[in-house]
């Protein structure tokens, strides 16, 4: 009897082994939920957007049983939402175009960037500065006219408190906080107000300074001398801005690239109408 059992055993094993292994793909079906499927491509794209440090240490089993779970229990309630109304269809391709478009410009950003890349980068941020620059720290107050910032001059040479005058006086949104205008570099000022910054001696106060802004009376609170950074000290910051010019360079070419047709005559407050969807 057991001779027989075992042959037909073996027989069985063989049989099996040598059926082709059943097809995996992403269209396989892990589970239905009224007729509606859930399929291993979705488990896997599920998988991908899951945190990692979430996943550590979990076996593939429990997190396969864990995302399957979930998966069933969304697709149970979604079937609650049929049929959809306007603004579940509007809520749902703005989430399609945002999914895709993210997709698209996230494969514009995983390129590594090249060297020759990086080393573009340092220059255009550094401009090739070798030597150390100076920096300024300096507070402003900002008026319309001349004679507003003479007055406000007078009052400051006369012992009046500058930050407390910048708080009063000043016109643009550094009067909060004393007109301190924090670091800053000459070059990322305008002409007049740069040179102006440059003359002064810590602590001092200028003459009223005209812009295009208006007239400053400013006031020197320190300089110092900054060293820029080696290539290899800011190389993964580097790498961080050049994905990041791609991504934007990539948005526009793209919207460039598309004709876009605005509707004109379309009142902007019909974003208040949320009856149009239904509601």
């Amino acid at each position: 009897m057991l001779k027989p059992l075992l042959a037909a055993t073996a027989l069985a094993t063989a049989t099996l082994a040598a059926l082709p292994a059943l097809a995996q793909d992403a269209d396989t079906v892990v589970a239905k939920v009224n007729d509606e499927t859930i399929t291993l491509g979705q488990m896997i794209a599920m998988r991908q957007g899951l945190d990692a440090q979430a996943t550590q240490g979990l076996p593939d089993s429990a997190l396969w049983d864990l995302m399957l779970d979930q998966l069933i229990r969304q697709t149970a309630v979604a079937q609650g939402a049929q049929p959809l109304s306007k603004r579940d269809t509007a809520a749902l391709e703005i989430e399609k175009r945002a999914y895709l478009a993210g997709s698209v410009l996230e494969k514009v950003a995983a390129a590594e960037p090249s060297e020759a890349e990086l080393k573009a980068a340092y220059d255009q941020a550094f401009g090739g500065q070798t030597e150390p620059k100076v920096e300024y720290n300096a507070a402003h107050i900002l008026v319309k006219t001349k004679e507003e910032a003479e007055a406000i001059a007078k009052q400051i040479a006369e012992g009046g408190d500058f930050g407390k005058l910048a708080e009063e006086k000043s016109t643009d949104n550094s009067g909060p906080n004393k007109g301190d205008l924090g670091w800053f570099q000459p070059e990322q000022m305008v002409a007049p107000f740069a040179e102006a910054v440059k003359a002064l001696k810590k602590g001092e106060v200028s003459a009223p300074v005209e812009t295009q802004f208006g007239w400053h009376v400013i006031k020197l609170i320190d300089q110092r001398e900054v060293t820029p950074p080696s290539f290899d000290e800011v190389k993964e910051q580097l790498a961080v801005q050049v994905r990041r010019d791609k991504v934007q360079a990539a948005i526009e070419k793209r919207v460039a690239e598309s004709k876009v047709e605005k509707t004109e005559g379309l009142a902007p407050d019909l974003l208040n109408k949320t009856e149009i969807l239904g509601e």
